[in-house]
C-alpha cells in the first residue's frame, strides 16, 4: 500500500506544479464523482485520461468540469488535460473502495489426515469495482470438521494479502475452511481422507486349492478406516515360489483367494506398511 499511494501523490504534486490553470482533486474513493476546477475564460478542450476510460470534451475555462462516478471506478493513476492557447495538465489518484468480496484459494482439496503444514491458503480483498484493496486489514481464518471448531488464526493483510498453512485434522472428513475480513466471509473445503495403514494385521486358513486370507479392519494411525479401493498386496511364499494378489479394500477389510499347495508363508503390504506373516498349510 505503501508504494501505490507514494507514487501517486508524486505524481499529483507533480502536476499540480506546472498546472497553473487547473486545480485537480485530492485522491477520490473509487465510484465517488469528482470536480476539477479551471481559470481564466474562454473555450478549451478537456482530456481525461486513465485505467479504462479516455475522454474529450469541450469546456469553458473558469467553469468546474464533472467527472461522473462511472468514470472513476477502476484505482489507478489519473491524467487531466485543459487545451487552450496552451496545455495545461494535473494527475490525481483513484484508490480502491472499501472491501466487498475476498478471492480465497486453499491448497489442496483433499490432503491425509495428520500432515504438517500440509493446508494452506491466502486471501485477497477487492472492492465492489473489483480493484485490489491494499489497505491494512487482518483477516480471521477459521477452521471446523463438522460442529467442532479445530483453530482460529487471525492474520493481519501484507501488501493486501493475507495467508495461513496449517496441519491437517485428525479425523477424516470435510474440513469447512472460511476467511473473515469485517462482515464479509468466503468459504472452502478440504476434504481429509485416512493416511496410510498402521499396524496391518492379517489372518487366514487353507481352503480348497491354497489358502484364504483377509486383513483385521485397516485403520490409519489416527484410527480412521483406510477408504475403499486402497489396495494391499498379499504375498505367499513356497517351496517352488512366490506369487502375489492384489486386493482392494471394500468396507475396511481387504480379502483374497491365494492358489497354493504345502507349506505357505502369507505376508501383507499396503504402501510402505509391512503386515504380519502368516504360516499356513496349504490344501490341494
Amino acid at each position: 500500500m505503501r508504494q501505490f499511494f507514494s507514487i501517486c501523490a508524486v505524481i499529483t504534486l507533480a502536476g499540480v506544479s506546472f498546472a497553473q490553470d487547473i486545480r485537480v482533486p485530492a485522491d477520490v474513493t473509487a465510484g465517488n464523482d469528482a470536480v476539477i476546477s479551471t481559470s481564466g475564460s474562454g473555450k478549451a478542450t478537456f482530456y481525461l485520461s486513465g485505467p479504462g476510460v479516455a475522454r474529450k470534451a469541450d469546456v469553458n475555462l473558469g467553469e468546474s468540469i464533472p467527472l461522473s462516478s462511472k468514470e472513476l471506478t477502476n484505482a489507478g493513476s489519473y491524467l487531466a488535460i485543459v487545451c487552450s492557447d496552451a496545455c495545461h495538465s494535473g494527475a490525481f489518484c483513484v484508490i480502491p473502495d472499501k472491501p466487498a468480496s475476498l478471492s480465497f484459494l486453499v491448497h489442496p482439496s483433499r490432503v491425509p489426515v495428520a500432515l504438517n503444514d500440509a493446508v494452506s491458503g491466502i486471501a485477497f480483498p477487492f472492492d465492489q469495482f473489483h480493484n485490489f484493496v491494499l489497505a491494512p486489514g487482518t483477516v480471521n481464518f477459521q477452521f471446523t470438521a463438522g460442529k467442532a471448531s479445530l483453530l482460529a488464526q487471525p492474520v493481519k493483510m501484507q501488501n493486501g494479502a493475507a495467508w495461513f498453512r496449517t496441519t491437517s485434522g485428525r479425523s477424516a472428513g470435510a474440513l469447512q475452511v472460511s476467511a473473515t475480513l469485517g462482515d464479509i466471509m468466503a468459504h472452502r473445503v478440504v476434504q481429509q481422507v485416512a493416511s496410510d495403514a498402521c499396524n496391518l494385521k492379517v489372518e487366514g486358513h487353507p481352503s480348497p486349492g491354497g489358502v484364504f486370507v483377509q486383513t483385521e479392519p485397516v485403520h490409519d494411525c489416527a484410527g480412521n478406516l483406510l477408504p475403499d479401493g486402497t489396495v494391499v498386496t498379499f504375498s505367499a511364499t513356497q517351496a517352488h515360489g512366490k506369487s502375489t494378489v492384489d486386493a482392494p479394500i471394500k468396507q475396511g477389510i481387504a480379502r483374497a483367494q491365494i492358489s497354493a499347495s504345502g507349506p505357505t508363508t502369507v505376508s501383507a503390504a499396503s504402501g510402505v506398511v509391512m503386515g504380519n506373516e502368516l504360516r499356513l498349510e496349504a490344501q490341494r
